[in-house]
């Protein structure tokens, strides 16, 4: 039986007995499309994974001006230096442009793929793994998100509404356009922190994902939402999940949407949720530029994005109550202490919590604290 030809390998990239004009430039290329070809082929990841990976490979070639069989550690080593001290990157996105390129390293040492073989036949030297333990970034912890990002207290939020809201007043007493558009944002907006969603879980609603939830049937086609473009795992599709509806008043302002301002910005038949000034579905950069200029408009903190929404839900479910299982499943995440970084209760909560548990031991209530 013939062993099949591993998807990668440098026989199906590169045509041996051809005289390749700029043989360092035409091999690198024909390495990048093996990589992504074991990648789709042999790990089926998803196209965008392939292609964040293959442009950190890019980078990193351009930075070193050499390639991979001239690559070293020390070349790596001042790469990240670059990405630290002058562009500032992220520790995610620093871990990132590493773990691409150790696992395109990886790639080339191995020998299933022959390209070790290859660069030493052509170049007299072969590509070795420049990332090791000392010069890439230890995952210690889940959550590296900047810190000072934070849910919004109650106040913050209502603030938030308000000010969306007044948008619409104002272009329709002074019979402006743009009174449905503003609607719509101030509905998004509503949407994103009710049902607790990520921009791009938002953006992506049609119609149809939301319906109803025989137990409360008040709620009426309102009652779950089916979430189809949830946050994927590393090079898998989106992952879906069903949230319960359970604030009543985001039901009568999306109901109220729905029904009145809609219509008027839908393109043809299609059934998306929200819809541009052009007819097209809303784009998630729209839905950044209007939250940030809101945002701005109150002098909230730069950092906040529409993603403290989200928080915000997270933190005020668990403050009104709400079973931390419940809230996990809401949120869609596969662990309770992922949903722990979402929660930053206040401290007015946190001291009712701490006031209870006193109370259930004689003589430990601090003084100021008394019992109700």
């Amino acid at each position: 039986m013939v062993q099949a030809v591993p998807f990668g390998s440098v026989e199906l990239h590169l045509v041996s007995g051809v005289t390749l004009l700029r043989e360092d430039a035409a091999v690198f290329e024909a390495m990048l499309e093996g990589w992504a070809a074991q990648q789709r082929g042999g790990r089926n990841l998803q196209a965008y994974t392939v292609g964040q990976r293959v442009h950190a490979v890019r980078r990193f070639q351009r930075f070193a001006n050499a390639y991979p069989w001239e690559w070293s550690a020390a070349g790596f080593d001042e790469w990240m230096t670059d990405q630290v001290t002058v562009h500032q990157l992220v520790p995610s996105t620093i871990r990132n442009n590493q773990i691409a390129i150790r696992q395109f390293c990886d790639f080339l040492c191995s020998p299933h793929y022959g390209w070790a073989d290859e660069c030493e036949r052509r170049f007299g030297s072969h590509p070795v793994q420049v990332c090791h333990e000392w010069n890439t970034r230890v995952h210690v912890q889940e959550n590296e998100a900047d810190p000072r990002r934070r849910p919004l207290t109650r106040q913050e939020l209502q603030r938030l509404f308000d000010r969306a809201d007044e948008e619409v007043e104002t272009r329709l007493r002074a019979g402006r356009k743009g009174a449905a558009s503003a609607y719509r944002d101030a509905t998004l907006l509503k949407v994103i922190y009710a049902w607790g969603l990520r921009a791009r879980e938002a953006i992506m609603l049609d119609t149809a994902d939301y319906y109803r939830n025989p137990k409360l049937p008040d709620f009426g086609g309102f009652g779950f939402l089916r979430v189809r473009y949830g946050k994927a795992s590393r090079g898998s599709p989106p992952k879906p999940r069903t949230v319960a509806t359970v604030m009543p008043w985001a039901v009568d302002a999306l109901a109220d949407y729905v029904e009145r301002v809609m219509p008027l910005m839908q393109g043809g038949q299609a059934s998306a949720l929200w819809w541009s000034e052009r007819g097209t579905r809303l784009s998630q950069r729209s839905l950044n530029d209007r939250f940030a200029q809101l945002r701005d408009e109150l002098g909230l903190d730069e950092r906040l994005t529409p993603h403290c929404l989200r928080h915000s839900y997270a933190t005020h479910l668990i403050e009104d109550g709400h079973d931390p299982v419940f809230v996990q499943r809401q949120l869609g995440h596969a662990y309770q202490s992922t949903t722990g970084i979402y929660t930053h209760v206040s401290e007015e909560f946190a001291n009712r919590i701490l006031k209870d548990a006193l109370g259930r031991i004689p003589n430990l209530l601090p003084e100021g604290m008394e019992k109700q």
